[in-house]
């Protein structure tokens, strides 16, 4: 009896988590298209199925009225917990990353686009396949909550002896440096999930100006925790 009941409540948790499949899908796919073209959609995919699957036999609906509600952050932050198991900014590359966002800057300056790895590695007197694995490194990690992003580099270690309000204050006071449609950049990537393409087919600004935005803004605020 016991055995045929705990068989019943198994079949109706595989049965929610079924139910849910298209949304965990959809949300790896999603996610996959603001990544490089290394990183493998059925490999986020099954790690989102994994999760989804493990909070389906754990779910309550006494406490929790919506399956979806109490997992969609969950199986997102699996996710990205997969991106981060990449160690995708080692510490050997962390420099060259630096090197990479300064060149491709002062390439600007009389570009209208950012330089190939070819023209990088040149730049930089560096072998083009650490540039192009540190190019990817860098993309990665702009999915990531900015908590994570500002933790990259030797700045890092300032983030842990501030206050998250005061996090907040000086991220604050970066965006307020900013025109309302720069800001609108941060507001449709981190907080609405768009794509580089959707931002600029929407507030009309190419690709490489959306990157271009985005890089200054995290810079700005690791300056300010350092200040």
């Amino acid at each position: 009896m016991i055995s045929a009941y705990t068989e019943d409540l198994k079949h109706k948790e595989d049965e929610l988590a079924i139910q849910y499949l298209p949304a965990v899908k959809a949300m790896a796919y999603r996610l996959k298209e603001r990544l490089p073209s290394s990183v493998d959609f059925s490999d986020l995919s099954a790690i989102g199925t994994e999760e989804l699957i493990k909070l389906a036999r754990r779910y309550d609906e006494s406490i929790n009225d919506s399956f979806w509600g109490y997992a969609k952050t969950r199986v997102y932050g699996a996710m990205l917990d997969y991106l981060r198991s990449l160690d995708i900014v080692s510490r050997a590359n962390r420099k060259l990353i630096k090197a990479i966002d300064y060149a491709v800057e002062e390439y600007r300056l009389t570009h209208d686009d950012e330089p190939s790895d070819e023209e990088l590695a040149e730049i930089l007197d560096e072998d083009i396949q650490k540039v192009h694995d540190a190019r990817i490194a860098s993309t990665i990690y702009t999915v990531m909550p900015l908590h994570d992003q500002l933790q990259v580099g030797d700045e890092g270690a300032a983030l842990a002896q501030i206050e998250r309000e005061e996090l907040i204050e000086v991220i604050k006071k970066v965006l307020s440096t900013y025109k309302e449609r720069e800001q609108m950049v941060i507001q449709l990537y981190y907080f609405e999930e768009l794509t580089l393409k959707e931002i600029s087919e929407i507030l009309g600004i190419t690709e490489s100006r959306i990157s271009q935005i985005h890089k200054s803004v995290i810079k700005k605020i690791r300056d300010g925790i350092g200040a």
